[in-house]
């Protein structure tokens, strides 16, 4: 047999045995509620030391260290950490509690794996993000992998206002591994009325911050931020996305916190906030917090907040996902258009005698001489420049390939409005790129694009269709220019609805 063929085999039946992992994980996942667990053994008495043979072999290394030391350690095994939200926060966190001995790991989610998570997420794999497995289920097998000592319980749902104190009053310290401001509310309103600790943590682009609240006379959540920011301010690794090994080094900050607060080393700590950022030399500085403040909603003298808010996404202004927001800007729906639209119109353009400012047929009267929309021509195949040339040195505000010719007279303007990171990572052809934030600045360029039309239509397009209908607006509304028109669904619809192929990121 040819050692191609034998590496084939091999890899096909590594797929299948991780798969049936991953299904056995969700099946004892769904069976162990139903059970009671077993009591521990009591540990053997190895030199009055508590802790058992096998306990002393696997952390030695962590023994001798005089801040941790064998009481330490008995304190790490008979306590337990809820970690809410197994991304990319949750997953080191989590991994470095059970390598480090918590005899008791929660991990709380409610959503499954994607490939997209992967570059983070470290404690999910390729296999279950083609699976599409819970990430409670991924982790567990993660953590069970690691130290099959540690007691993982999964709770596979959303914490929200019905379940939160029941959840969270099981666990010693709470672990904040979300990523949107309803969940943290939640988690800090929750931790302050069950008396418990809690861990904070946040990551995005090259940036990141760690905190604790709740402890020792420092302020909670709410004392610092006694009302939500507006939800535009707020920045999500799904918009803003995020440098892989940022949630990674606060998420295992998280875990040493936690660690500090079950071995009693951090009562002496004034509250601070600890930030991180890429850019930064050096990468990390610490801020000094205020103490408690008596005139705070839930942990003040008098406070207001003696239950559970009913509705903290009504709070907050936003739900506790990372779901992209779908604006709805444009309250004509003459101004917008759809992607299969944007492809016929494109489509005219190539043929060999366009009609300049034709403008597309709606998608109750197909062209007989359309092309069906599952079958994408040729040139509308994604094009990437994210691979520049070693000596080419792009200017923000120039993009030679992406610009019209001065004497052209094109039948129609693709204004792609993404900023250019985004626009180098995929794009549809013949699109102009001018961002949304450069299109005051650039006004006299967007000016000359639209006279070389003709009275043909400009259509904006953008990731998901929501800044393109700002573009829409300052068009028609600054420029004046009226046949505009927004593509709603922006690229992640012209991948749903024309081109499957075409890259979503």
């Amino acid at each position: 047999m040819a050692a191609a063929e034998r590496i084939a085999q091999v890899r096909a039946r590594l797929a299948q045995l991780r798969a049936e992992e991953l299904a056995l994980e969700a099946e004892l996942c769904a069976l162990e509620p139903e059970v009671e667990p077993e009591p521990e053994p009591e540990p053997g008495s190895i030199g009055g030391s508590n802790l058992s043979r096998d306990d002393i072999q696997r952390y030695s290394r962590q023994l001798l260290v005089p801040e941790i030391g064998v009481r330490g350690q008995a304190r790490l095994r008979d306590s337990a950490v809820l970690v809410v939200g197994a991304g990319g926060l949750g997953s080191p966190c989590a991994l470095y509690l059970a390598a480090m001995g918590v005899g008791t790991v929660g991990l709380a989610d409610h959503d499954a794996v994607d490939v997209s998570n992967l570059h983070r997420q470290i404690a999910h794999t390729a296999a279950a993000a083609a699976a599409g497995a819970r990430k409670t289920v991924s982790a567990r097998a993660a953590l069970g992998r690691l130290n099959a000592r540690c007691r993982v319980r999964t709770h596979d749902a959303l914490v929200d206002s019905a379940n939160a104190r029941q959840i969270l009053g099981a666990y010693d310290v709470i672990v904040d591994a979300t990523d949107n401001a309803a969940t943290r509310y939640l988690l800090n309103d929750a931790c302050v009325l069950l008396g418990r600790p809690l861990v904070s943590g946040s990551a995005v682009r090259l940036d990141g911050q760690l905190t604790v609240y709740n402890h020792n006379g420092g302020p909670c959540y709410r004392c610092l931020f006694p009302a939500p920011p507006p939800p535009a301010a707020v920045a999500t690794c799904a918009e803003a996305g995020v440098l892989g090994v940022v949630p990674g080094v606060i998420g295992t900050l998280q875990a040493l916190e936690v660690v500090k607060l079950l071995t009693g080393r951090k009562a002496a700590e004034p509250p601070s906030l600890l930030l991180f950022s890429y850019a930064s030399h050096p990468h990390f500085r610490s801020v000094r917090l205020r103490p408690r403040s008596p005139a705070c909603a839930v942990c003040g003298d008098a406070p207001t907040v003696t239950a559970l808010a009913a509705d903290y996404p009504a709070f907050c202004g936003a739900g506790p996902t990372d779901a992209a927001p779908d604006w709805q800007i444009l309250a004509d729906p003459a101004q917008r258009v759809s992607c299969r639209e944007l492809s016929r119109a494109l489509q005219a353009m190539a043929q060999p005698d366009p009609q300049p400012g034709s403008q597309p047929q709606p998608d109750s009267q197909p062209q007989p001489d359309s092309q069906p929309d599952s079958q994408p021509q040729p040139d509308s195949q994604p094009q990437s420049d994210s691979q520049p040339q070693p000596d080419s040195q792009p200017q923000p505000d120039s993009q030679p390939d992406s610009q019209p010719q001065p004497d052209s007279h094109p039948s129609l303007l693709l204004l792609d409005v993404r900023d250019q990171t985004q626009f180098e990572i995929c794009r549809l052809p013949g699109a102009v790129n001018i961002p949304m934030d450069q299109l005051a600045r650039r006004r006299a360029e967007l000016e000359q694009a639209i006279a070389a039309l003709r009275g043909g239509p400009v259509y904006a397009i953008c990731r998901r269709g929501n800044l393109s209908q700002l573009a829409v607006q300052y068009i028609r509304g600054t420029l004046g220019y009226a046949e505009c028109y927004d593509v709603a669904g922006g690229l992640v619809g012209w991948q749903a609805e024309v081109d499957e192929g075409f890259p979503i990121y």
